[in-house]
């Protein structure tokens, strides 16, 4: 029996935490745009906010789900802890300057802490990686973010850092991966080494909504073409990171319990990859 998901599902991290398996992407969105894609999340039940200090949304992020917990709307009576705020460095160089940069990102956003903080890009060389790591496993031991992790990183910048001995090893590995570029040998890495593979612009970023293979599965499930899309990601084990300003799509988007992909037909979407790359592409970099 497949797994059933919902935005109340949950996985296990490396490091003993856990987190919801759908967060809401809030990339390329600013101003009232944000708070209002953060507000209908809410109110349609995502638990987790996907952001970044290269977006420059944190505040409005952080502003729209302390306004929903003080609100009649939060009919759950949940709490702070109950949701997931993610933030990324943008760029990596000294340890000092990563220090500080986290520490501007938990009062950006205003919550307190920052659940999961990555190192936004494997960009800046070896030693600049290895210093920035070293600044999020210090604001984790002072309590400023629970769980630290990557994104773009390739396999070989995964086995620089495992190789360096961190004192905490990174939980997640936030890369671009859909039917369209299924990046294999990443995520394969990543579920050898008990790293969750967080999936962004898992839409392909609307892309291939009219391919051939994903219309006809799309009629077969009786769901829209992101809803496939979503649901695809999240049979494979991944955490996907859906984006809309529009309510109606961000309340579809995680609306995905009521099918499920068999095997062939996944094995029909996983043979789709063209190694599309919807926006940047840094899992090379030097």
């Amino acid at each position: 029996m497949a797994q059933q998901f919902s935005l109340t599902s949950r996985i296990k991290l490396s490091n003993g935490l856990s987190m919801p398996r759908i967060h809401l992407g809030v990339y390329l969105t600013s101003g009232q745009e944000t708070s209002n894609a953060v507000q209908w999340a809410l109110e349609a039940g995502y638990r987790a906010f996907d952001s970044a200090q290269m977006y420059r949304n944190e505040k409005e992020v952080g502003s729209a789900i302390l306004r929903f917990l003080s609100s009649s709307s939060n009919t759950a009576d949940l709490k702070r802890e109950d949701i997931h705020f993610t933030s990324k460095l943008a760029s990596n160089s000294s340890y000092d300057s990563a220090r500080k940069s986290i520490k501007q990102s938990v009062q950006q956003c205003g919550l307190g802490y920052i659940d999961l903080f990555l190192l936004h890009s494997p960009y800046g060389g070896k030693a600049a990686r290895l210093a920035s790591w070293k600044a999020v496993e210090d604001a984790i031991t002072e309590g400023e973010v629970k769980t630290g992790g990557v994104s773009n990183f390739g396999v070989k910048h995964l086995q620089e850092l495992l190789a360096s001995k961190p004192r905490i090893l990174p939980a997640v590995n936030q890369i671009e991966v859909h039917p369209f570029n299924t990046r294999t040998e990443i995520t394969s890495f990543c579920q050898q080494h008990d790293i969750v593979v967080e999936a962004y612009a898992p839409l392909a970023r609307a892309l291939r909504m009219k391919h051939p293979v994903i219309s006809s599965l799309s009629d077969k499930y009786s769901c829209t073409p992101a809803q496939l899309l979503v649901r695809w990601s999240l049979q494979h084990g991944y955490v996907p990171l859906p984006k809309s300003v529009t309510k109606e799509r961000i309340i579809q988007n995680g609306d995905v319990s009521g099918f499920v992909i068999d095997t062939k037909d996944m094995e029909k979407m996983d043979a789709l990859d063209e190694y599309l790359v919807t926006d940047w592409d840094p899992v090379d970099a030097d």
